[in-house]
C-alpha cells in the first residue's frame, strides 16, 4: 500500500536553499550548464556547507525523534538539477544525517506540478521564478535570503515568526490600505472586526503547526517543542479582527506583536525565529541581517505568466 502524505507537515526545500551552493550557481550562470554538471561529478564527494534553510529543516525533522511510532514531518528535495548532478547532494544529506529521502530532480522543468503530488505544505527555494510559481499554485513559498551569521545557533524550540496581512491573512485589507491610506484602512477593520479575514497563503501552514503544537502541550504546562510568533504592522483597533480570526481557526498564536508602525527587526532579534516570513521587501531586508528570513511574494494577477528561467541549481 502506497505512504500518505497527507497528514503530514511536507516541506519541499530546493538543493540550493538547503546547502551553500553559491559558487555552483555562479559556474552555471557564467560557464553554462556542461561546466556546471562537470563540476559537480568531479566534487560529488566533497561535502556542501550549510544553506539558508538548513537550520529549519534540521529543526522540523528533530519532531519526529520526540515521539515513537509517529512522524509530523516529511522534507522533499525539489530541484531543477538531473539525477546525474544531484550525488553530491545526497552525500551531504548522509553527511549532516538528515532524515531525507525523498526528491524531486526535474531536469530543468518547472517543479510547480509536482507541489500538488507531494502534498507540499511550504516551499522554500533561492530561485524567485519558483517561489512565484508556487504561490500562484496556492502553495505557501518564500524567496530565502542568505543566513545570517546567528543562523545555526541551536535552539531549544523550533521558532517561527510570521508577519499578518498577504502572509497568514490575504491581503485584502493589505489593498485598502495601499489604496486608500490608513484612516479607511482602520475604518473597513472596525466594521469588519466580527468577519474573520480570508486565509493568506501561509495559513495552512500556521494550522499545521498548531496542530502539531496541540500534540506536545502537556497538561503539566511543559512547553511545546515550537513556539510561533506574529509579528504585524497592526495596531488598535485594527487588532481585534486579527484576534477573532485567529479564535474562529481554533488556532492560538504563542506570542503575538502589534507593532503600529515601529520596525519589526528589534523584536525579531529577540524572539529569534528559525525564519520569520514577511511580504514587504523593506521589512526583509531590515530583519535578514538578524534572523533567517523568507520573502512571500504577492500572488500573480490572472493571466500574468511567469518567465521560464531554468536554472540547473534550484
Amino acid at each position: 500500500m502506497p505512504v500518505s502524505l497527507d497528514n503530514l507537515l511536507v516541506v519541499g526545500i530546493s538543493s540550493r536553499a538547503l546547502f551553500d551552493l553559491e559558487t555552483e550557481e555562479a559556474i552555471f550562470r557564467t560557464q553554462g550548464l556542461d561546466a556546471y554538471r562537470q563540476h559537480q561529478i568531479d566534487n560529488e564527494h566533497e561535502i556542501l556547507k550549510l544553506g539558508a534553510g538548513f537550520a529549519l529543516v534540521k529543526a522540523l525533522l528533530r519532531l519526529n525523534a520526540l515521539t515513537e511510532n509517529r512522524r509530523f514531518v516529511e522534507v522533499v528535495i525539489m530541484s531543477r538539477n538531473s539525477s546525474e548532478t544531484s550525488l553530491r547532494i545526497f552525500n551531504s544529506i548522509k553527511h549532516y544525517g538528515l532524515d531525507i529521502t525523498r526528491a524531486v530532480l526535474s531536469g530543468g522543468a518547472s517543479l510547480t506540478p509536482y507541489l500538488r503530488a507531494f502534498n507540499v505544505s511550504l516551499f522554500l527555494s533561492l530561485h524567485e521564478e519558483d517561489v512565484q510559481a508556487s504561490i500562484d499554485a496556492g502553495v505557501a513559498a518564500a524567496i530565502l535570503y542568505q543566513k545570517p551569521e546567528n543562523a545555526l545557533a541551536e535552539l531549544d524550540q523550533i521558532r517561527i515568526a510570521f508577519d499578518g496581512d498577504a502572509v497568514i491573512f490575504s491581503d485584502e485589507s493589505e489593498q485598502i490600505f495601499q489604496a486608500q491610506g490608513i484612516e479607511a484602512f482602520e475604518r473597513h477593520e472596525r466594521e469588519n472586526a466580527l468577519k474573520p479575514l480570508p486565509e493568506g497563503p501561509f495559513a495552512r501552514l500556521l494550522k499545521a503547526l498548531s496542530y502539531i503544537q496541540t500534540h506536545f502541550r502537556a497538561p503539566d504546562g511543559r512547553a511545546a517543542p515550537i513556539r510561533t510568533a506574529l509579528v504585524t504592522a497592526r495596531s488598535s483597533p485594527a487588532h481585534e479582527r486579527v484576534i477573532r480570526t485567529l479564535r474562529a481557526w481554533d488556532v492560538a498564536i504563542d506570542e503575538t506583536f502589534f507593532m503600529g508602525g515601529v520596525g519589526k527587526s528589534e523584536v525579531l532579534a529577540a524572539f529569534r525565529p528559525h525564519i520569520f516570513f514577511d511580504d514587504q521587501p523593506g521589512h526583509c531586508d531590515r530583519a535578514a541581517p538578524l534572523v533567517q528570513t523568507g520573502r512571500v511574494p504577492v500572488r500573480s494577477a490572472p493571466g500574468a505568466k511567469t518567465p521560464d528561467i531554468l536554472p540547473a541549481n534550484g
